[in-house]
Parts: C-alpha cells; structure tokens; sequence
C-alpha cells in the first residue's frame, strides 16, 4: 500500500500534487485532511499550507499498472495504459510511439507480454482472471487477416482437392481460422502437433485429401 503526505496552499493543489507524484487519479485513492490551510495575521505572521495524506488503494487494476510500467521502464519505453475490469476478465489496451516493439513479429512479443501479466494477475489469487491485451487494434486487424487467409485457402484447398496446411499458429489464432470456416459445408478444419508449432489443416470433404 502506498502512502504519501503533501502541502499545498489549498487542500485541492496539495492532493493533486500527491496523485501527480503516484501517477493515480482520486477515485483510486483515499484522501485524508491532515490540516485546513491557515492565513497569516494581519500580514505579520505567515499562513499555514494545507497538509493531507493520500493512501493508494489495492486493486488489480493499480497492481497491473506497477507490473507493466516496471517491464516498459526496463525497455525505456514510453506507453499509454488503459486498464479495466468486467466480471473476470481484465482488459488492457497499449498505445505509443513504439508499440511495435511490444507486438513483435505476428503478435509473439504481445502474447508473452499477455502471458506474462496473466501469471501475475493470478500469483496467489484465489479467483482467477483473464487477461486479455491489444495493441492499438492490433488483434481486430489480425483477427480480419486471418478471416480473409482462411477462405482464400479454402477455396484453394477445395478446387486443387487437397489439404492446405497453414503455418504453426497460437491456440487463439488457430480458434479464429476454425470458427471462420465452420459454416462451410465443403470444407472442414482439424490442428495437428506440439505446441508451439500446432497448426491447422484445412481439408475438403468427399474427396479423398492429400497433404
């Protein structure tokens, strides 16, 4: 929990002072007054500042945001947060100058960052939280690449009569190609290997299939 008293001529400058200071707004801290600011004498004996203490509270919210900045510090980047909450599921949204470093080649670098905060989040927690992370609209973008690369490969896969093998792709990505294409009735989608090289195989039905 973090705690820090500031002065200010007014309660108002020296809580906004504080919240500057932890990088929080109000709503997620509670202020106490410690002291009412005071004017001076007749002009003879000097006014009191207003004095107050500011606690930071435990949320999850608060805890991603320290995990985060300490990994963008270390990379000396500068990124935009915005974090929230529904039901059990946290959302976080990324932007900067130099997001891409953070999305990394096909959204590796994004995936173990997500990763990453997931195992945070959930160290001793006894509710457990998905994390889901986005950089920019990156996923909407992928997402509509990998919608438009699955029929493309199942008109290929159905007039050359053969299966088409996609290259080894991440369980969600594999989840978009299948639900993509599960409306085709002359065409169906199965995934074969290991993690992390699993991929999808796109396959025509009737047809005796090739790969």
């Amino acid at each position: 929990m973090e705690v820090i008293e500031k002065s200010g001529k007014t309660v108002k400058e020296a809580v906004n002072s504080a919240l500057t200071e932890l990088g929080v707004t109000e709503e997620e801290t509670v202020v106490e007054v410690i002291e009412e600011p005071a004017k001076g004498f007749l002009g003879f004996f000097k006014g009191k500042p207003a004095k107050v203490r500011v606690v930071v509270k435990d949320s999850l919210v608060r805890k991603v945001k320290l995990f985060l900045n300490s990994i963008f510090q270390a990379m000396d980047l500068l990124i935009e947060m915005n974090i929230w909450e529904k039901d059990d599921r946290v959302f976080i949204d990324l932007k900067g100058p130099e997001v891409g470093l953070l999305i990394g080649r096909r959204g590796e670098t994004m995936e173990a960052l997500q990763f990453l905060v997931n195992l945070q989040v959930n160290k001793n927690n006894s509710t457990r939280k998905k994390v889901f992370i986005d950089i920019e609209g990156y996923r909407r973008r992928r997402e509509e690449t990998l919608q438009r690369l699955a029929l493309k490969l199942a008109n290929k896969a159905k007039q050359k009569g053969k299966a088409v093998v996609l290259e080894p792709m991440s369980a969600q990505e594999r989840r978009i190609i299948h639900t993509a294409l599960q409306v085709r009735s002359d065409i169906y989608t199965f995934s074969e290997g290991e993690e992390p090289y699993r991929k999808v195989i796109i396959s025509p039905r009737n047809r005796r299939s090739s790969i």
